[in-house]
C-alpha cells in the first residue's frame, strides 16, 4: 500500500467534496472511510485511476451518511451532482483547501489547528507541541474548530496570514524529521508567491529555502542530530540559498518588514558565514530584537538568549535566559549549552541530562544524552 500516494491525493479529495456542496466535517468523515476502504481493498485489487476511485467511494459514503440523516431533498440534490465515472481531471487543490480551511467563522488559532489535522496531516499532538499547549487542550480546540463549520459551506476562504501560518508549522514539523512535509510546504509556498505579490509570503518562501538548503547535513547516515556550528558547510545547497537570499531582498526593499522576513534575514547571516566563527552573531541579535517586536514570542526570545550569548559571552546570555519562562521548551538545552560555553561542565552536564528526559523527540534526546555523556567522560579525565 502506498501510504505517500493516499497522503497526496486526501487534500484533492477533500476539496472536491467540499466544492460539491459537502460540510467540511462530513466531508473529512466520507474522506477518512474512503481511506479506509482504500487500505482493505487496494492491495488485492489497485485502480487505474486512485483518486477518481477515492472520490468516487467519499462521496458515496458522503451520501449514505446524509440518507442517514434524513435529508431527502437534499441528497436528490447531491446525487444529481455525482462525479460521472471515468478519469478525475488532475488538478491540485490543496493549496485552496488551506485557504478554505482559514474560514472566517474560526478564530486565526482554531484555523490553523485544524487545517494542520485535516489537511496538513499532522497528529493532534504534533500541533499540541508547535502551540506549547497540553494535547487534551489542543485536542478540544479542534472539536471545537470542526463544530464550528460543521454545516458551513465552505466557500469564503480565509485570509493570507492564517494560511501562512499553517504553511509555517508544516514545514517546521517536516522539518524536524517527524514527519516529512517540508518539500510540500515549500511547493505550496510558491504556488502562493506566483498568485500573490505580498512580502511576508515572499519572507515565508525564503525563509523555507534558506532552512531547507541544509537539511541534507542537519543529520548524520544513522538519524543522529549534528549542531549548526558542526554542519558540513560545503554540503549546503548553494543554490537554494542564493535563491533565498534574492527573494528576501526583494522583500525587504518595499520596507514592510514582518515575521517571516526577519526569520528569513537571520537564516541568511548563518548561510552567508564560511564557518561558524565567522558569523554575524552581532546582526543576528539586532534582528532577534526586531523578531520580539513583531512577535513577542517566548520560543524567539529563548533563541535570542543563545545570540546574546555568541555575541555578547555565554554570562550574557544566561542573564537574558534568566528572564524567561523556564518551562519553554528547550530553555533547559540553551542553559545546558551556555553554562558549558562559560565552563561550567557539572551544571552542564546535568542539564543536557534534564532536557533529554524532557525532549520532544528521539533524535533530540539522543543528541542531549550524548552531549551529557560527553561532559561527564571529560570531567572524569
Amino acid at each position: 500500500m502506498d501510504e505517500a500516494l493516499l497522503r497526496s491525493l486526501t487534500p484533492n479529495v477533500l476539496g472536491i467534496l467540499c466544492r460539491r456542496g459537502a460540510d467540511f466535517a462530513a466531508a473529512e468523515d466520507a474522506v477518512q472511510d474512503a481511506l479506509v476502504e482504500a487500505v482493505r481493498t487496494w492491495p488485492a485489487d489497485p485502480p487505474r485511476d486512485p483518486k477518481g476511485w477515492l472520490v468516487t467511494v467519499a462521496w458515496r459514503r458522503f451520501l449514505d451518511a446524509t440518507r442517514a440523516d434524513g435529508a431527502r431533498r437534499r441528497r436528490e440534490d447531491l446525487v444529481d451532482e455525482e462525479p460521472a465515472p471515468g478519469p478525475t481531471p488532475d488538478a491540485d487543490e490543496t493549496l485552496q483547501l488551506y485557504f478554505l480551511c482559514a474560514h472566517p467563522s474560526l478564530t486565526p488559532s482554531s484555523a490553523v489547528a485544524l487545517t494542520l489535522r485535516a489537511v496538513g496531516g499532522l497528529t493532534t499532538r504534533q500541533i499540541a507541541q508547535a502551540y506549547l499547549v497540553p494535547e487534551a487542550t489542543m485536542a478540544q480546540r479542534i472539536s471545537r474548530a470542526k463544530r464550528t463549520v460543521s454545516g458551513v459551506r465552505l466557500d469564503q476562504p480565509g485570509d493570507v496570514a492564517t494560511v501562512l501560518r499553517v504553511l509555517y508549522l508544516v514545514f517546521n514539523e517536516g522539518y524536524s524529521g517527524d514527519v516529512d512535509l517540508a518539500a510540500e510546504a515549500i511547493r505550496l509556498t510558491r504556488q502562493l508567491a506566483a498568485a500573490i505579490d505580498h512580502p511576508e509570503v515572499a519572507g515565508l518562501l525564503a525563509l523555507m529555502l534558506l532552512h531547507h538548503a541544509r537539511r541534507a547535513t542537519r543529520t548524520t547516515p544513522d538519524g543522529s542530530l549534528v549542531p549548526l556550528a558542526e554542519q558540513d558547510r560545503g554540503r549546503w545547497d548553494t543554490e537554494s540559498i542564493a535563491e533565498g537570499v534574492e527573494i528576501l531582498q526583494a522583500a525587504l526593499v518595499r520596507d514592510r518588514l514582518g515575521e517571516f522576513q526577519a526569520q528569513a534575514a537571520i537564516a541568511a547571516l548563518h548561510a552567508d558565514a564560511q564557518t561558524a566563527e565567522e558569523t554575524d552573531w552581532v546582526q543576528i541579535v539586532e534582528w532577534y530584537d526586531e523578531l520580539a517586536r513583531l512577535t513577542d514570542s517566548p520560543v524567539v526570545r529563548l533563541n535570542r538568549a543563545v545570540a546574546v550569548g555568541e555575541a555578547d559571552g555565554p554570562r550574557a546570555g544566561l542573564a537574558a535566559l534568566a528572564a524567561l519562562d523556564d518551562s519553554l521548551p528547550r530553555h533547559t538545552a540553551v542553559a545546558a549549552y551556555l553554562h558549558e560555553r562559560d565552563g561550567d561542565l557539572a551544571t552542564a552536564a546535568r542539564l543536557y541530562a534534564e532536557a533529554a528526559h524532557h525532549a520532544a523527540n528521539l533524535a533530540e534526546r539522543d543528541h542531549l544524552t550524548r552531549q551529557a555523556a560527553r561532559l561527564n567522560t571529560h570531567r572524569r579525565r
